[in-house]
């Protein structure tokens, strides 16, 4: 029984330190799921196994009935013309105002997901980090944004401490695959 205990609680820390905040990072505050959700263009991010080699990638948001947000992140391998698609769930890790979930796509392992930039008139672009500062998202509304806007958004990054010297730029449009 104690050993049984241990496990769960050495799991529940583990997974713990998926959903974190990076220090010095705050979520955004006065956050509007309900404007936050449709979809989003990934314009930007740091690599990671499970969107290497992906273009075109997009997340959308949509409520669930229980409260939770339901997540598809969809992205195209250029190289075999298939496009692969991750869904998910995402639940706030407190306060519904507070830009700060736990998004599980394979349970019971979550990733944190920390809005700490939005355009909070129009919600149109966001920065986003994972559990580090080795996770980061440039999202926008469209899948192109002006070069200053851009410009911007990385030096804000940078500004916070992450590693944009290792941002891909992510492609939109221009496949050459059938129906992509």
């Amino acid at each position: 029984m104690t050993r049984m205990l241990f496990r769960g609680l050495a799991t529940l820390v583990l997974l713990a330190g998926c959903t974190g905040v990076p220090d010095g990072i705050e979520p955004v505050r006065g956050f509007d799921a309900a404007r936050y959700l449709g979809t989003w263009y990934e314009i930007a991010r740091l690599d990671h196994r499970f969107e290497r080699g992906l273009d075109d990638v997009s997340a959308t948001y949509a409520p669930n009935p229980d409260g939770s947000i339901a997540v598809v992140n969809r992205g195209l391998e250029r190289g075999q013309c298939r496009w692969k698609e991750a869904r998910g769930r995402a639940v706030f890790l407190g306060a519904r105002d507070r830009a700060s979930l736990a998004v599980t796509f394979f349970w019971p392992f979550a990733g944190g997901y920390h809005v700490f930039a939005l355009d909070e008139r129009d919600y149109g672009w966001a920065l986003v980090s994972g559990p580090s500062r080795d996770y980061l998202w440039i999202l926008a509304r469209s899948p192109e944004v002006p070069e200053a806007m851009r410009i911007d958004l990385v030096a804000r990054a940078r500004a916070l401490g992450f590693p944009v010297d290792q941002l891909i730029a992510v492609r939109h449009g221009g496949s050459t695959c059938p129906a992509a």
